[in-house]
């Protein structure tokens, strides 16, 4: 059995502090395995699973919705089909983010100027635009 995790080790580790962790567990979203004197400890696994967790918040989910895919069963129709339109949803933010990106990289050494009016810049920022990636 793996050693368990003292909550500080979790909060290093992870770079949450305690009381994030205590209000994930307080969520459902992470279990505690029991205590260390009054500290609560933690299974290693919790880790991934909390990386898991600060992933879905950066993509936009809240903790609710985190939650309510952490526990999903196989019959729960409605959830997958509110996870395959949101992952429709983050294909065309991440389009959008590759284009702007595209577009920077190109303006970092474009001579154009105003720099907002090069054609090149400008194709980039189009959806479908090809994508020539520029160093």
């Amino acid at each position: 059995m793996a050693t368990e995790l003292d909550i500080a080790d979790v909060a290093e580790r992870t770079g949450l502090t305690p009381s994030a962790l205590r209000f994930y567990e307080r969520c459902g979203l992470i279990a505690s395995g029991g205590r260390n004197g009054l500290r609560r400890t933690f299974a290693p696994e919790v880790v991934d699973r909390i990386v898991m967790i600060r992933c879905a918040q950066e993509a936009g989910f809240t903790l609710a919705q985190i939650g309510r895919f952490l526990v999903a069963t196989p019959g729960d129709d409605e959830l997958r089909e509110w996870v395959r339109q949101r992952a429709q949803e983050l294909e065309g933010e991440i389009a959008r983010l590759i284009r702007m990106n595209d577009s920077l990289r190109h303006a970092a050494t474009c001579t154009h100027s105003p720099l907002a009016e090069c054609p090149d810049f400008k194709q980039r920022l189009l959806p479908g635009a090809a994508r020539a990636r520029t160093p």
